[in-house]
């Protein structure tokens, strides 16, 4: 393999893990909270591992957030509002944040941020992917999905040209969703803390191995993409007339095809799905979308192609 084939990247040397985004998911809540009296397990040679609480007063409150949703948030808009005694609380926070850990898409930026989440949905251990582009972040993907075999560790890319998601991890160069579920909002499992644990484990792993100068060669992923959110059935005051069948129910991740159920009317009617492709529903009957009017999200699988990197600090020691 020459030289030209491969991708220099800078050496990631700062690093923050989120939790409390959403106050009541509360994996990542404990876990923050842990590594913050305790962060041996977390830190790695040549670089800073930053544990910290993005929503305090929510997680005190225990719910998804005070005023409005921190994950949807990190906008220019709302990232350059003027302050003001009015001004939602996580609007307020996001700007904090961004002075923290950004500005959001300058030099300044943290380099990587994993941002920890709890879904209702069957999700399993899913990363969050934002950019089809970032081929550090797919090579990071790659070997935590090698890493948690045979276990599945399911790729959602959020990439889309007009669902716009402004996620709080947006701040950072390198944005990592990590989505574990089935889990109750309020409630700790210790087997989906696990398994969050494990994704942040072999996350910084491969950071540490990347920043000492191992080269990643040329690798492929299939990731779901985000197509179209799905809403509930309603009637004409707006209100939910079905349920997601049960035959749909936890079921994340797996082919929907032309005639298979989707919901349930409370008279027994079956809403049957049309479409013309094989489609795979993720995010099913998430609890805290029904203020979205969100029932799932459709996905299509694709494969990403990372190009061979390594880290660009062996350069400078050699030059």
């Amino acid at each position: 393999m020459t030289s030209t084939s491969v991708v220099d990247k800078p050496p990631v040397r700062r690093v923050a893990i989120f939790g409390g985004t959403h106050g009541n998911e509360l994996s990542g809540v404990f876990l923050v909270k842990h590594w913050q009296e305790n962060d041996a397990e977390i830190q790695r040679t040549g670089m800073e591992v930053k544990p910290f609480l993005t929503n305090p007063r929510a997680v005190k409150k225990c719910t998804r957030y005070i005023d409005c949703d921190l994950n949807r948030v990190f906008d220019p808009d709302n990232l350059g509002r003027t302050v003001v005694e009015d001004i939602p609380y996580e609007v307020r926070r996001a700007q904090e944040i961004n002075h923290i850990f950004g500005p959001k898409g300058s030099d300044d930026a943290y380099d990587l941020i994993f941002d920890l989440h709890n879904t209702t949905s069957n999700m399993g251990g899913t990363l969050i992917l934002e950019n089809s582009r970032d081929d550090f972040t797919i090579q990071m993907f790659h070997y935590i999905k090698n890493a948690l075999a045979p276990e599945r560790c399911p790729v959602l890319l959020i990439e889309h040209p007009s669902l716009k998601y402004a996620t709080t991890r947006s701040v950072a160069k390198h944005p990592v969703g990590v989505e574990v579920g089935p889990q109750p909002h309020g409630v700790a499992r210790a087997d989906t803390l696990d398994k969050m644990r494990k994704i942040v484990k072999h996350g910084l792993d491969f950071v540490q191995l990347f920043n000492e100068g191992k080269e990643f060669p040329p690798c492929t992923i299939e990731v779901f993409k985000m197509m179209e959110k799905v809403d509930y059935p309603r009637n004409k005051n707006d209100e939910v007339i079905a349920i997601i069948h049960p035959k749909l129910q936890d079921q994340d991740w797996q082919p929907l095809n032309n005639g298979d159920p989707l919901f349930l009317t409370l008279d027994g009617e079956v809403i049957a799905y049309k479409g013309d492709c094989t489609v795979y529903p993720t995010f099913i009957n998430e609890a805290a979308y029904y203020e979205k009017k969100q029932a799932f999200v459709k996905t299509v699988k694709v494969k990403l192609t990372a190009k061979h990197i390594r880290s660009s600090v062996l350069e400078q020691n050699t030059s």
